[in-house]
């Protein structure tokens, strides 16, 4: 192929690198996400609902659930079971997750995309908006090439690095047929994860329907989607060989790109993307029938959605402001994912939920950042090529007629009132970290789980339905699953440090935090083994109304849809590359809250709508870290 020519890199620079072991090697063998037995999931839902009820409450919830336990909810199980053995290829929750996902009918924007945001280059000169999304979009694109090919290293997780993420091992391992190449790595220790997910990073788009939306995935589509200034143009980044557009060719394609003055369209396609599904289904079918059917296939098969804004990032409130939804114009929702680079070179992802979860959302963005900081295609000194851009870059003209228009503008209108109504505030807590925590023996993630808890109380009086993510991706077709971070014992100890801190030693304040931290752990080590029962009873539910029975009156308990109504929904993921994570609310009267926890602080960032001051929360959480890092370091705090 041409690859060769001029200079030996050439191939190399085609790829990330090149895995020993194959990207695939392990999927077949991974283990099946197990169904939990009916008595657990039930013990499991009481003890997540005890701290949110009084004893009158809990008694009739507590009734309900047994009645369900030996009577309809006996008879689902097993035909849940009895249906997941006859599925081997997959997982009981893959169908009702999509399910879930593609019918849900709320606008994707805020509802469920979520964002991470890379760090900056660590070479200043390097985070300039043509150096930075030239070098991205290259290491962007061989981290396709290189998952295509089978190159990409697995994804696993090392619990015993020494041993199993090693060369030797690697040789070893290669050997070993699929069927059973888990098990070889079991033994020593290291988990590979499920990798389905991947090939839908690329090429991809949610195309909204009425009712239930769809994924599309066109693997032959060779075109990169720009937008800038609302106005959307695609080039070629893959020749017919399937070689990468050299980086100076998409250097200078680009630029020609960030150069362009056409002024912002009057109408911007973008905003269409941000609405109700159904609303969006029906206007997306009268923009095909005027004409516009080649425009939307590009932009739907584009090997992904590259956004450049014009303008420079202010602090971390905007960041997230700009990675979280931006202006609705200079964004297409819709997308697997948009990488989004500002002015001064702030790159960050905004991603779909419906088709991953953050896994792989995260493998991507950690590889390209390594990629793009340590082997740069382009200098911040390359000359782009000397090549005629606008012959290569496309344009793209959408026909609207007067239904359009309008529904274009009440879009904007809509986005525009919901975006005003959204804060988004952050604090960093730098008074220690995981280091100072894990030479106390307690968990990191338990101790901000706590916080949380003790903060709500604080600040409102109560304890509420709290969610935190959990990856169940160590099964094939895993998902996630919730831990319930609210407990009988973190109501107790935040009850002892914001009501009773007088009638307790800072040793019993220790051994209350201690109890947390054991519990904690032990839902977290649940939930990744697929022990939760969130996922569970969801997949009851599903199975009952997919068979036309009535909804069993488990299910219409006000308790069961107050613990799924989150008021605190927590994720965390920490990570060289990403700066930042966030998400919107999922309720209206909720907070979204990310967090990571670092060897010697901690971050967190929350996102409200104006029922709650998220403001106010955070500096509840502050006070509360502060009070249980005093606790844990034998100091006596005052109220």
């Amino acid at each position: 192929g041409r690859g060769r020519r001029g200079y030996s890199s050439a191939a190399a620079a085609e790829f990330l690198h090149r895995s020993i072991v194959p990207t695939m090697h392990y999927q077949k063998s991974l283990p099946r996400l197990p169904v939990p037995k009916l008595e657990d999931t039930i013990m499991r839902y009481l003890n997540a609902q005890k701290p949110l009820l009084n004893d009158d409450q809990f008694r009739k919830t507590e009734e309900l659930a047994h009645a369900f336990e030996k009577g309809i909810g006996k008879e689902l199980h097993e035909q849940l079971v009895a249906q997941d053995n006859q599925n081997k290829h997959t997982s009981y929750i893959t169908g009702p997750w999509f399910d879930m996902y593609l019918k849900a009918r709320e606008p994707v924007v805020l509802n469920f995309n979520a964002f991470m945001s890379f760090n900056p280059d660590p070479k200043p000169e390097y985070n300039d908006q043509l150096t930075r999304a030239t070098n991205m979009t290259v290491s962007a694109i061989r981290f396709m090439k290189t998952f295509r090919a089978g190159y990409l290293e697995p994804e696993v997780f090392h619990l015993n690095p020494e041993k199993s993420d090693t060369e030797l091992f690697k040789k070893i391992i290669r050997f070993v047929p699929s069927s059973v190449s888990w098990f070889g790595a079991y033994m020593v220790n290291a988990y590979p994860l499920d990798m389905s997910q991947y090939f839908r990073l690329f090429n991809s788009t949610r195309v909204p329907k009425l009712e239930k939306d769809e994924l599309y995935t066109d693997e032959k589509a060779k075109h990169l989607l720009v937008l800038r200034n609302g106005n959307f143009y695609v080039f070629d980044v893959i020749d017919r060989d399937g070689n990468m557009l050299k980086p100076s060719e998409i250097q200078a394609h680009l630029k020609y790109i960030l150069s362009d003055n056409s002024p912002a369209p009057a109408f911007p396609l973008g905003y269409l993307s941000s609405e109700n599904r159904d609303t969006w289904a029906s206007l997306r079918k009268n923009l095909l029938d005027n004409g516009n059917e080649e425009a939307l296939r590009k932009v739907d098969s584009a090997l992904f959605c590259l956004s450049l804004d014009d303008f420079p990032i202010k602090d971390f409130m905007h960041l997230s402001h700009t990675m979280l939804h931006g202006d609705g114009a200079n964004r297409w929702y819709d997308k697997s994912f948009n990488l989004i680079i500002t002015k001064d070179g702030t790159a960050g992802i905004n991603f779909e939920h419906s088709w991953g979860d953050g896994v792989a959302v995260l493998r991507f963005q950690n590889e390209v950042f390594k990629d793009s900081t340590k082997s740069p295609a382009i200098s911040p000194q390359s000359q782009p090529a000397s090549v005629d851009s606008s012959k290569a870059v496309q344009k793209l003209d959408f026909k609207l007629n007067d239904a359009l228009k309008a529904g274009i503008t009440k879009a904007k209108q809509k986005f525009d009132a919901t975006v005003e109504s959204l804060s988004v505030n952050m604090i960093q807590f730098r008074e220690g970290g995981k280091e100072l925590l894990k030479q106390k023996k307690v968990s990191p993630d338990a101790v901000a789980q706590l916080a949380f808890q003790m903060a709500f109380l604080r600040q409102y009086n109560q304890t509420v339905a709290t969610y935190e993510s959990c990856s169940t991706a160590a099964f094939k077709h895993g998902r996630t699953e919730t831990i319930r971070p609210a407990s009988v014992h973190t109501k107790r100890c935040s009850e002892a440090f914001v009501k009773e801190l007088s009638k307790h030693s800072t040793e019993e304040l220790q051994k209350l935090i201690v109890e947390c931290s054991k519990y904690h752990g032990r839902l977290t080590k649940e939930a990744a083994m697929g022990q939760g029962f969130d996922r569970h009873l969801f997949g009851l539910r599903y199975l009952a109304l997919s068979k036309g029975l009535a909804l069993p009156d488990f299910y219409q308990d006000q308790a069961y849809a107050r613990l799924n109504h989150n008021i605190i929904s927590t994720s965390t993921l920490v990570s060289p590359a990403v700066e930042l994570g966030g998400f919107g609310p999922v309720v209206s009267d909720g907070f979204g809250l990310g967090y990571q926890v670092h060897d010697d602080w901690i971050g967190c960032n929350v996102s409200s709508y104006p029922t709650r001051n998220g403001e106010e929360f955070l500096q509840c959480i502050y006070k509360s870290l502060e009070d249980i890092f005093n606790v844990l370091k034998g100091k006596k705090i005052g109220s």
